[in-house]
């Protein structure tokens, strides 16, 4: 998924900048603004318990499954309603799930009602973020993930895991230049190519997980760790908004919208870190009650908080020093329309070894 702030070009950045300071002790690595789950995932696959949280739902589901699945999952009691699933080995039969939900017939359901040109037309403000095909597609889909759950058809592991499939998969086929700020008034290309539900992988290991869904600094004060990693927003662009289709296929609740894009509420959900007024509060009040052995911190050099913030708040815990590489920004809408200009930028991994 294309997501503002990714890691995943940075991933073996962290790891050797991580291991030049951490203790070999340390099994406990804690990931508590998640976002999609790529740098807890990473460190998963390393053999660490994984400890995840975000505030926004669409980052739970997709951490729920990402993190908090490490065993294969069977389907055992789908049987009833696919009972071709009794030929399929336990590996395949994710891939399977997901190519009978890739066939089901559309149904004009929430998504294709407020979210696609045809839905929309005679409405206040129409809108195109999926092709009309693919609209009703996710909510064929999502309907039937939602009524195997209802009927104890699946267990939590496989809900969680066929949500991640849809959030996705549907994700690759949005009308839109990268986040859901905003939609295009004509179909792209990928677009107008038809919702196949691809299987989220799944990640096998011994481990039992945690993953939360609440606000960074409540948590952290409740769980104990080795590594606490934190990776905030660095300026004042809310995901709830850049992501607020993303969260309404998650959670499927037929939310209150409004607005040219269709926005939800998300007042609960704004976060304290993308405010410079209560950014660095916010952040005092997280370090001080981490329970943990070492705090990192990925920032960049355009941050609402400067490195002189960083350094002085976090050196109440302790030892502090920082690493730092180059690498090319995101960029979800046109350059012309910021207020930068530079195609890179730096990304400091602060640090803390806690007395």
């Amino acid at each position: 998924m294309n997501y503002i702030g990714s890691k995943l070009s940075l991933l073996e950045f962290l790891e050797e900048s991580i291991n030049k300071v951490v203790d070999k002790n340390c099994d406990t690595f804690c990931d508590l603004f998640a976002g999609t789950g790529i740098v807890g995932s990473y460190f998963k696959r390393k053999g660490y318990k994984i400890i995840a949280n975000d505030i926004q739902y669409y980052s739970y589901v997709l951490n729920r499954h990402y993190i908090g699945n490490h065993k294969e999952l069977n389907f055992a009691k789908l049987l009833k309603e696919i009972p071709d699933l009794k030929n399929i080995e336990v590996k395949n039969r994710k891939n399977f799930v997901c190519s009978y939900l890739s066939n089901l017939k559309g149904i004009k359901g929430f998504i294709y009602k407020n979210y696609c040109l045809s839905g929309t037309k005679d409405k206040e403000e129409s809108r195109q973020y999926f092709s009309d095909e693919n609209g009703m597609r996710c909510d064929a889909i999502r309907q039937k993930i939602e009524g195997w759950k209802e009927q104890n058809l699946i267990t939590d592991d496989g809900y969680y895991f066929l949500v991640t499939s849809l959030v996705e998969s549907i994700d690759k086929y949005a009308n839109t230049a990268s986040v859901y700020g905003a939609f295009l008034k004509k179909l792209k290309k990928t677009a107008q190519n038809n919702l196949i539900l691809k299987p989220a992988e799944l990640i096998i290991n011994e481990q039992d997980h945690e993953v939360f869904n609440g606000d960074i600094n409540e948590v952290a004060g409740k769980i104990k760790g080795d590594i606490l990693y934190l990776d905030p927003p660095y300026n004042q662009r809310q995901y709830a908004t850049n992501y607020h289709m993303l969260e309404t296929i998650a959670k499927y609740d037929n939310p209150k919208i409004h607005g040219k894009t269709g926005l939800r509420e998300y007042q609960n959900q704004k976060s304290l870190y993308c405010s410079r007024t209560q950014v660095k509060k916010a952040f005092k009040d997280l370090i001080l009650k981490a329970k943990v052995k070492y705090i990192f911190l990925s920032y960049n050099n355009e941050g609402l908080m400067t490195l002189d913030d960083i350094k002085e708040i976090m050196s109440l815990r302790g030892k502090y020093g920082n690493f730092t590489k180059e690498y090319n920004r995101f960029k979800a809408d046109k350059s012309e329309n910021r207020n930068f200009t530079a195609n890179k930028t730096v990304e400091y991994l602060h640090y803390v070894v806690c007395n």
